[in-house]
């Protein structure tokens, strides 16, 4: 057997469709539409939406899943409104994530160092709840001590509680798309 034959999963596919956000992979039918809207793509020309669709039916999970390129998706879903068929790539990045996470391609820290997830420093947290009501996803909570923690594999790295914590104690790393595309710009 190949070693190209040895790294593919051939029921990769199907983890990706049994987790949330990965129901609709099956009907694309790789017009590219996602491709062309995705600024990220734009920036970033590995960054191929409808490559990486086809990386998962292809059963590359090792490669896609242990990849960067895994991490650039910026969750702004410029795609989901172009698709003819309704596939919304940015949930199926969503579910590659959580995959990536069960599978121990990356760890929880290792989010936070890309910049894909924000975090709380404790000793600058004085527990005012600012965090818990301005974010609209319902991440951060506050634990049996009284600081706000924040669900790293939920948070979306919005920044948003970023932006408004008074007491400036959550912190989000420059993701490596922004790494990306301010290098390009330079």
């Amino acid at each position: 057997m190949s070693k190209k034959a040895m790294e593919m999963n051939p029921a990769f596919s199907a983890e990706v469709v049994a987790e949330p956000g990965g129901s609709h992979l099956n009907s694309c039918f790789s017009c590219g539409a996602c491709s062309g809207a995705c600024p990220v793509s734009q920036a970033i020309p590995e960054f191929d939406p409808r490559k990486i669709i086809h990386m998962v039916r292809m059963g590359m999970e090792e490669r896609l899943l242990g990849s960067d390129m895994l991490w650039y998706c910026s969750s702004c879903r410029s795609c989901v409104f172009v698709c003819p068929q309704d596939v919304s790539f940015a949930d199926i990045m969503g579910a590659l994530s959580r995959l990536a996470l069960k599978k121990g391609f990356v760890t929880p820290q290792q989010l936070v160092e890309k910049g894909k997830a924000a975090q709380v420093q404790r000793d600058l947290c004085v527990s005012c709840l600012t965090c818990v009501r301005v974010c609209p996803w319902d991440i951060p909570k506050i634990d049996e001590g009284g600081f706000a923690t924040i669900d790293v594999e939920a948070c979306r790295a919005c920044g948003i509680c970023v932006a408004e914590c008074p007491a400036q104690a959550i912190v989000l790393n420059e993701s490596e798309d922004e790494k990306l595309i301010a290098a390009c710009g330079a």
